[in-house]
This record gives C-alpha cells, sequence and structure tokens, in this order.
C-alpha cells in the first residue's frame, strides 16, 4: 500500500514490464499558467511537452518517474534563470517555486 499525494491510501500500479509508480498530481492555477510557458523544454522527453500544453488542470494528471525528472529538471531551471525571472518576489516565480515543491515533495514521498 502507498499513500499518493492527496493522502489518500492505494495500491502501487505498475507498468507492464517495470517497476515504476505513476503519481498523481493536480496543476492547475497559475502553476499551470507557468509550467505551459516552459513545456518547450520538454521537446524531448516522449511526448510530455504535448501532455502538459493539452493539460487542462480539471483533474489530476499521472506522472511516471521520468516525467516527474523531467518536469523537477525543468521547472529548476527556470526558477534559476534571471531572465525568465528577474524577481524571486513575483507572483509568477512564487507560482512556480510552489509547484516545485509540490513535485520534489510528491516525487520523494513515492519514489525515495
Amino acid at each position: 500500500m502507498l499513500t499518493d499525494t492527496f493522502g489518500k491510501k492505494t495500491e502501487a500500479k505498475l507498468m507492464k514490464g517495470s517497476r515504476d509508480i505513476k503519481v498523481k498530481i493536480l496543476i492547475a492555477g497559475e502553476e499551470l499558467k507557468e509550467l505551459k510557458r516552459h513545456a518547450w523544454q520538454m521537446a524531448e522527453a516522449f511526448g510530455l511537452d504535448s501532455r502538459i500544453k493539452r493539460y487542462q488542470g480539471k483533474r489530476a494528471i499521472g506522472l511516471w518517474k521520468w516525467d516527474m525528472e523531467c518536469l523537477i529538471d525543468v521547472v529548476e531551471m527556470a526558477l534559476d534563470d534571471p531572465r525568465e525571472y528577474p524577481s524571486k518576489e513575483s507572483p509568477k516565480w512564487v507560482a512556480l517555486q510552489g509547484l516545485y515543491k509540490k513535485l520534489q515533495s510528491a516525487y520523494k514521498s513515492t519514489y525515495d
């Protein structure tokens, strides 16, 4: 039994041939807007960029471990780019920082 990002106990669903666990996470509002701005950086991630572009934030999105790793890396690079976010106090930076913490927390609680 595992606990998902919403605190609900669930059974691990395994992808055929893998021991990977799919994490469901809700990304909405400013977090989603900012993530979509950086989706182009996910072009090499087997369709993750197009999934994020189509995602509406109405339901939780299912992400595999490699999806989570890609999102965490892309968000981290964006947060550290002073051309994208000259002020670390801007609402857009704060929203993306919140998403970064949410992704890291879900990753650690699922895969560590």
